[in-house]
This record gives C-alpha cells, sequence and structure tokens, in this order.
C-alpha cells in the first residue's frame, strides 16, 4: 500500500503519464507471462494483492489481499501446483473487521520452521486496543485441515505504541518478530517493534525506536517498508519522508540502521537522506525495504526522483572504507519518448545467483505502441566495465486490454528453476488483480 502522504503526489504525476512511450530505448527480451490465478470481487474470493508471495518446502505459494473475502477486509490465500499442471487456490483466513480480527492486510507473509504463518493487518484490532489500527497475526495448520488464527498484537494510539503497519515482518534466531508502523509511537511518525513470544503461549510487543522526523532531529518519517538483518544483527529500513534531505518543503525519506546496545536496547544511525532531483538527481521517496549483498551493501527503490524524468530509481548505498555511507544512483527511470521504460518502482529487490536484480514498475513499459502499459517486470544486470543494464522481462499492458494483470507493485520471489512470481493489483479477468509467473 501507497504512502498516504505520498499518493496526492502521484494524483499529479499520473497527468502526464500520456507523453510516455513512444519508440523502444532500453533492453527487452522474449519471457512468458503466465496468469495463475484471476482474482475475483464476488463476495468469496479475494482482491487488490499488495503483497508480495512467498514459498514454502512443498512448493506451494502463500499471500494476502488487502480486500475481498466474505466480509471485504481482505484474505490470506494458498497456491497449489496440481498433478497435471495449473493451480488452486485455497481461502486460507477471511478477515472481518469485528474489533476482534485485523482488517486489510497490506503486506507479504514469514514461515517460520514450523510451518506457522506470520503477517501484519493494516487496520482493525482486538478487544483492549484504543483504536482499530492494526494487528500483528499468526496462522498455525491445524492438524486435520485449515487454519487458526491468533492475535500477538494490537496496535494503540496511545503516545507510546505505533499503529498502521504496512510492511512484512521479519524473525531474528530466537523467533522474535520485527517490523514497522507507519504512524504513532512517541512522536507520530512511526516506529520500529518488537513481538516476543512470552510464558502462557502470550506474546509481547515493545517498541524498539520511536522516528522523531522534523522534532530536531534528522532522523526519518513514516517507514512503511520491512527490514532485514546483516549477520551482526543489525537492522536496516527506510521511511519514505523525513531525513535531512529537502523536497517540496519536506524530507525526501531516509534509510537507517538500527544496532542493538550490549546492555539492552538499540541505536539508531541514519545513513543516507534522499535529496530533492533539482538539487542532487538523487531518487526521493523509497518506500520499500532493502537488499543486502555478501559485501554488506544495501540495495533499494525509490518511487520518484532521478535525474531524467523524475519517475524513480535503482540505488546502492555503501559502507566506506573511513567510516559512513556512500550513496550510487544505478538507475534512472524514465518513462518518457524515447525509452520503452518502467516508473514508479514501489516494491523492493531480489538477486538471482549471478548478482543480477529483479523488480516490478507499477507503471510503464512498451506495449506494442500503445500508451497504456501499466508497469513491468525487470532485470538490471552488472555490466562489466562498471554500470549496469536494464532489461524489461515483461510490460503489462493495462487492466482493459491485458487480462495478464496490471499495476505490480510488490517484490519478486524465484522458484527452484528461475522462474519469476508476483501479484498484480488490478487487471485480470476480473479487474480485482492476478497471481502471475514470468519464465525464460
Amino acid at each position: 500500500m501507497r504512502s498516504k502522504k505520498f499518493s496526492a503526489v502521484m494524483t499529479a504525476a499520473l497527468a502526464i503519464f500520456a507523453l510516455a512511450l513512444l519508440t523502444t530505448g532500453t533492453g527487452a527480451i522474449a519471457q512468458t507471462e503466465k496468469v495463475l490465478h484471476n482474482f475475483d470481487s464476488n463476495g468469496k474470493d479475494g482482491s487488490v494483492p499488495e503483497a508480495s508471495l512467498i514459498f514454502d518446502s512443498a512448493g506451494n505459494l502463500y499471500g494476502t489481499t488487502s480486500n475481498g473475502g466474505t466480509h471485504g477486509s481482505g484474505t490470506v490465500f494458498e497456491m497449489m501446483p496440481k498433478a497435471g499442471g495449473g493451480w488452486t487456490e485455497t481461502m486460507l483466513h477471511d478477515f472481518y473487521n469485528d474489533g476482534k480480527d485485523g482488517s486489510l492486510p497490506a503486506a507479504g507473509l514469514i514461515l517460520d520452521a514450523a510451518g506457522n504463518l506470520y503477517g501484519t493487518t493494516e487496520l482493525g484490532g482486538g478487544i483492549g486496543s484504543t483504536c482499530l489500527c492494526g494487528t500483528v497475526f499468526e496462522l498455525s495448520p491445524k492438524a486435520g485441515r485449515g487454519w487458526t488464527e491468533k492475535l500477538l498484537h494490537s496496535f494503540s494510539q496511545n503516545g507510546k505504541d505505533g499503529y498502521e503497519p504496512l510492511a512484512s515482518l521479519i524473525l531474528d534466531a530466537t523467533g522474535n518478530l520485527y517490523g514497522t508502523t507507519s504512524s504513532g509511537g512517541v512522536y507520530g511518525h512511526g516506529t520500529v517493534f518488537e513481538v516476543s513470544p512470552a510464558a502462557g503461549e502470550k506474546w509481547t510487543e515493545k517498541v524498539v525506536y520511536s522516528f522523531c522526523s522534523q522534532s530536531g532531529c534528522g532522523d526519518g518519517d513514516e517507514p512503511i517498508g520491512g527490514l532485514i538483518f546483516d549477520p551482526a544483527g543489525n537492522l536496516y529500513g527506510t521511511t519514505v519522508t523525513g531525513g535531512t534531505g529537502v523536497c517540496n518543503n519536506h524530507g525526501c525519506g531516509n534509510v537507517f540502521e538500527l544496532t542493538p546496545k550490549a546492555g539492552g536496547g538499540w541505536t539508531e544511525t541514519s545513513l543516507y537522506s534522499f535529496c530533492s532531483q533539482a538539487l542532487c538527481s538523487d531518487g526521493e521517496f523509497p518506500e520499500a525495504g532493502l537488499s543486502l549483498d555478501a559485501s554488506g551493501n544495501l540495495y533499494g527503490t525509490t518511487v520518484q526522483g532521478g535525474g531524467v524524468s523524475g519517475w524513480g530509481t535503482v540505488f546502492e548505498i555503501s559502507p566506506s572504507a573511513g567510516g559512513g555511507w556512500t550513496e550510487e544512483v544505478l538507475y534512472d527511470f524514465c518513462l518518457q519518448s524515447g525509452c520503452a521504460d518502467g516508473g514508479e518502482p514501489t516494491a523492493g529487490l531480489i538477486f538471482d545467483g549471478a548478482g543480477n536484480l529483479y523488480s516490478t514498475t507499477t507503471y510503464g513499459g512498451f506495449c506494442g505502441g500503445e500508451f497504456s502499459c501499466a508497469g513491468t517486470v525487470f532485470e538490471l544486470t552488472p555490466v562489466a566495465g562498471g554500470g549496469w543494464a536494464e532489461t524489461v522481462l515483461h510490460p503489462f499492458s493495462g487492466a482493459n486490454s491485458d487480462r495478464g494483470g496490471a499495476a505490480p507493485s510488490t517484490s519478486l520471489v524465484f522458484d527452484k528453476v528461475g522462474n519469476l512470481y508476483g501479484t498484480t493489483s488490478t487487471g485480470g479477468a476480473y479487474d480485482a488483480g492476478v497471481v502471475f509467473e514470468v519464465t525464460p
């Protein structure tokens, strides 16, 4: 789900979208896209999947839809491959905004070693919460059939806790869950939180860090992306606004690190603040989480900014020998006359074994001369002499003409043989989104 602050900016940006994609200018190779499931706003199935997928060891896919289901509050679903080909979708949980359950899951899921699923909902919550401000939930498989849901935490708008989590969770080695909330905390600018198992099959939540943003500390504001760990146990993430860079009278976003203290607690460090296009040709508004390579470099995307046309970037942040971090724009999306490119990458990046990067853009792509292209799957390949080359693997041609989906806004996932899987939030047979596969 997009930043609430950012949505107004993008409404204006869509007005100039018809200028894009007159001629081809970036690489494109033959890839095959196949729809595995068309979501249907029929009061039973989920709709509008806005989160990434995950695989289990048996090759089944799991994900969430932010809307749909019997109660219209979103679902958790499973996709199982059939023996003779094709896939079967099963709804594992139907959220019900009844003052007990969560509502509107905007984030993907994670799986523990016992086969339990964990996730967040943007809204909803259990009894005792001061607002229906979102939840952390667990889904556990039953011995016979079906799944049991348990709320691990209901967020509260109490001046301390965060609320409205929009990102997926991560697990540490001891079973603690970590995530972000887009709002709340001591200063109201969002939090990093930890949810830990306690005695009696209960869970306890604590705020690891409250972002203060413009309150004199220069850190970020509104973390809507997920977190990652490095091998030393440090946490890394992004905030969509805030930081010390300036664009349109507010911060353009931030990359941060949280380091555990020896005696308990965490120390936050701002690694990089994005600045405006006019000042530095930099990216703006990193909505997604980060990826980490074996050398300790961080990679991510910004939805806007860049020196070509302001339709977003792929960036790298690297630790410097003398301390500090250095940012480099690896790719600048153009989405204008002269390049059949994507634009507005709202998703994070994944690596393959050869060091290539893959993700999606919500807009753009060249579709046989049409202006209605509705997003891409792309690959970035490191060039021998330096730099990166972009290849559009698949362009989505729009909700009305492309039964293959439109507006992919989430990260991708590989299967064991190198096929890519993802979701689109709209398009498909019922214009309610799809699960898709892209094969070489």
